[in-house]
């Protein structure tokens, strides 16, 4: 099913690569306006001059809340509000490590990106969304948020305060015409992926039941529900995507 976006606004951080531009092409595909985020300009440059959408790009480093404060008042003035918001952007840091030996520099970093991040551009995006009275959030977490992936402290914690976010929001916003869910994918093949050693990724694919990695197009037509009018009722939830490796 392809869903419609006629006339609304959406934000999407991590766009230049991997989840995050697999929902722009499907977006794009739907006629949304689009606000791509991402930290890697040129490519954020390449994707724009290949899309016929109303597109405009924002190079901004997310772990920066003034800088992600900015950028949203900037987006909000160019297209006239932000009608949805997913928060693709995100790193595994290093994995493959024991907890004891995790430097605590590199979990503050996946933090930062993964957790902060998504947590600054919500906190800008909401007032706005409160004024429109409609909105769709989506923030990406993972199964690893859920069940907690061994060498991985870094990440499966990063996303655990992911999911719990995404139920605070939920509950908080529940009756206002905005909707904020989660999803929690097993190994998707990206470039994020491609870059773990092979025997994390190993470890990963291991415990899915379907014996096989999830695709960007299976990705992004999830992702498509949930930030569509469609998905009205559902908030607060984390949506899985495990070929059921997920257990709750």
């Amino acid at each position: 099913m392809s869903y419609q976006f006629e006339n609304k606004t959406a934000t999407v951080t991590g766009a230049a690569s991997g989840l995050g531009l697999a929902i722009v092409k499907k977006l794009a595909a739907g006629n949304a306006r689009l606000a791509l985020v991402d930290k890697n300009k040129e490519a954020l440059l390449k994707i724009k001059s290949e899309l016929q959408n109303d597109c405009e790009i924002y190079p901004v480093d997310i772990t920066n809340e003034e800088e992600v404060k900015n950028t949203i008042s900037a987006i909000a003035k160019h297209f006239g509000s932000i009608h949805i918001l997913i928060n693709s952007a995100g790193i595994t840091g290093k994995t493959n490590i024991k907890s004891h030996n995790t430097e605590t520099e590199n979990l503050q970093m996946v933090m930062n990106v993964n957790f902060m991040g998504s947590f600054y551009t919500s906190k800008y995006v909401l007032p706005l969304m409160l004024e429109n009275k409609y909105g769709r959030i989506l923030h990406m977490a993972s199964i690893a948020g859920k069940e907690g992936n061994a060498g991985m402290i870094a990440y499966s914690a990063s996303k655990a305060a992911v999911i719990a976010m995404t139920k605070v929001h939920g509950k908080e916003y529940a009756g206002t015409g905005i909707t904020v869910n989660a999803m929690a994918p097993a190994v998707i093949r990206t470039a994020l992926v491609e870059a773990m050693p092979e025997e994390q990724v190993k470890y990963m694919t291991d415990k899915i039941p379907m014996n096989r990695c999830g695709t960007l197009d299976e990705f992004a037509a999830l992702a498509a529900f949930i930030v569509s009018e469609e998905n009205s009722f559902t908030t607060g939830f984390t949506f899985d995507l495990s070929g059921g490796r997920a257990t709750y």
